[in-house]
């Protein structure tokens, strides 16, 4: 399965890695598996209550292997700013995520999140760190859970 290739992407400051993934997030990216890899680094950190990884490859390969069990799937997102700290500049993105999924009691997954992307100096992303509204065991109990 071939994913969709940009030309190239020139990012020049914070706001364009906005722009890129309003655009990432537009495409809903999480449930379609296409992203712009381009604008992180090849060997990011990504992060989530249940799991810690590096690499944007596995991170692909992972959102390829979710896809095929997403029904009715959405991720909207809800707000996106920028910040910076004493140690790098980032930007905050909040969604809701919302799928049910392809098994035999489609269980509905509803989670509210957000999602900090760290940038270096290039104004590349070195960590994709998410939180959810629910703790990492609520988050699994979903998908045991019947939807109604």
């Amino acid at each position: 399965m071939r994913y969709e290739q940009r030309e190239e992407i020139s990012v020049s400051d914070i706001d364009d890695i906005v722009t890129i993934l309003k655009a990432d997030y537009e495409n809903a990216y999480f449930v379609t598996g296409i992203f712009t890899s381009e604008i992180y680094v090849k060997d990011c950190i990504f992060e989530d209550p249940t799991i810690s990884f590096r690499g944007t490859e596995l991170y692909s390969r992972n959102l390829r292997l979710l896809v095929p069990f997403f029904e009715y799937p959405s991720i909207r997102l809800q707000k996106i700013e920028k910040g910076s700290n004493s140690k790098t500049n980032f930007v905050l993105a909040t969604w809701k995520l919302r799928t049910y999924l392809k098994l035999p009691w489609r269980p509905l997954i509803c989670i509210d999140g957000s999602t900090v992307y760290e940038l270096n100096d290039e104004f590349k992303i070195i960590r994709h760190a998410e939180n959810w509204n629910v703790s990492a065991l609520e988050a699994i109990g979903q998908i045991f859970t019947p939807s109604n």
